[in-house]
């Protein structure tokens, strides 16, 4: 006969009604192993209006920190991660897409890495079943931008196509960029591979790509806004029902403690970095002046709070977490 203590059967009954709040039974083995060990899921509900958004976090991946801020020296990075309590050797950058209910429409905001991620991401697939979706489920699938982190998720690696009854929407400046044979042709030998990847995820299925121009309704509720500079044909979302606003600010900063705090730092990853600093400073400023709620796809989960103006860079609030949707 097993004895529990007080406490393991505190946590028992706070994981068991956590379950029954989501609709899930704690019979599920997967989900009863998380319990014991700790850990719910990783998506995490919120309302805009009417809509019901989702999060669904695909994990982490570590990134060296040496190198990875381009216009900065590394000791003004490395106090920056001291600043907020991460450690000074590599940043632990999230992964955390959203899937937006609107009646009986299901839209995803990029898919994650699908099985192509780190030992430490790649987890989406299990999070967006434990929330209760079937990829059967999915109506659209609109994408930000075309580096793997986001697209990956489409396919995977033995070729199947994750979303099978999904109309698939991107940005049609990135698609002319990334699609585009000259283009691959003169790439320099380091982003070959990312080329490469893009061709893999959506050449398949080429013919039934739906192009946005930025500023376009994407779907029901949700407008597309160019934010490039990150990639050529970068572009965020801004989801409306009612009085209620959420922007998907996508890649607009990596991890919010270098990039908010200091708006004009470059990371490694954006291609034109002069444009992607006046992108930036243009959607952060908006998001204060507006006190509009965002969604960082790299914030710690579950991504989401207000950005508010201080001094010449930017402070990112997290919402309160809340067990009620």
């Amino acid at each position: 006969m097993i004895d529990l203590s007080r406490r393991e059967a505190f946590m028992t009954a706070a994981a068991a009604t956590a379950l029954a709040a989501s609709g899930l039974s704690a019979a599920t083995p997967a989900l009863a192993q998380a319990a014991a060990a700790g850990q719910a899921p990783g998506f995490y509900r919120y309302k805009v209006g009417d809509m019901t958004v989702t999060a669904i976090n695909d994990g982490f991946a570590r990134r060296p920190l040496e190198g990875f801020v381009r216009n900065a020296e590394l000791s003004a990075v490395q106090a920056a991660m001291s600043a907020a309590f991460l450690p000074a050797d590599a940043l632990p950058i999230a992964f955390t897409t959203l899937v937006v209910q609107n009646g009986a429409q299901i839209t995803l905001l990029d898919t994650g890495n699908g099985d192509s991620g780190a030992p430490t991401s790649g987890v989406w697939m299990r999070n967006f079943r434990a929330a209760g979706f079937t990829p059967e489920q999915v109506t659209r699938v609109v994408f930000s931008h075309f580096h793997g982190d986001h697209i990956n998720g489409l396919r995977l690696k033995d070729g199947t196509l994750t979303f099978p009854n999904a109309e698939l929407n991107v940005p049609a400046p990135e698609w002319a960029v990334w699609m585009d044979d000259a283009r691959m042709g003169a790439a320099p030998e380091a982003m070959r591979g990312a080329f490469a990847n893009v061709r893999r995820v959506f050449a398949p299925v080429a013919a039934n790509v739906k192009q946005y121009q930025p500023g376009a309704e994407v779907a029901p509720g949700i407008t597309s806004v160019a934010a490039f500079g990150h990639t050529p044909g970068h572009c965020v979302f801004m989801i409306s029902s009612g009085t209620g606003k959420l922007m998907f600010m996508a890649d607009t900063t990596n991890h919010p403690a270098l990039f908010v705090k200091n708006p004009d730092w470059s990371a490694v990853f954006d291609m034109d970095a002069d444009a992607a600093r006046a992108t930036r400073r243009r959607l952060l400023d908006m998001a204060a002046a507006e006190k509009t709620q965002v969604h960082f796809y790299h914030a710690p989960f579950p991504a989401t709070g207000f950005i508010a103006k201080a001094g010449n860079g930017f402070d990112y609030v997290p919402v309160q977490w809340s067990s009620a949707v």
